[in-house]
């Protein structure tokens, strides 16, 4: 899947300022956009998404301060929480878990993220 600003996606998949970095929504699709089956699997490829923007700046999992997950399904909680704790065993971050009527692509999940990285960047990630 490209993370490249186009025509159809004209926002960049992650923008860093200073130490921060935000990271657009990702969405859980395939590298054709279309929706991910299953409840776990949908949020483990919202995820993987989000963690491909996120390296894009710079960030790594390890960066990451604060999640916001949009779900079609307020019943997925049960097993985001359960991905949240495969992802981070130490120090999670704060999180956010909002139902949502619909989703780009039919997608059920989507992922965006807050990091925090160490190094100074030079400038912001293009």
């Amino acid at each position: 899947m490209s993370t490249a600003v186009s025509a159809q996606h004209p926002y960049r998949p992650a923008v860093r300022a200073g130490q921060f970095v935000f990271v657009s929504g990702a969405l859980s699709v395939d590298g054709d956009y279309v929706p991910v089956p299953g409840r776990t699997e949908a949020l483990d490829a919202a995820a993987d998404r989000m963690l491909e923007r996120l390296a894009t700046a710079g960030g790594s999992l390890d960066d990451v301060v604060k999640l916001t997950y949009f779900v079609t399904d307020l019943s997925l909680r049960e097993e985001a929480n359960r991905q949240f704790e495969r992802l981070f065993a130490t120090a999670r971050p704060a999180r956010t878990f909002v139902e949502v009527s619909a989703l780009p692509y039919g997608a059920t999940v989507e992922i965006d993220a807050i990091a925090c990285v160490s190094a100074e960047p030079g400038s912001l990630a293009e």
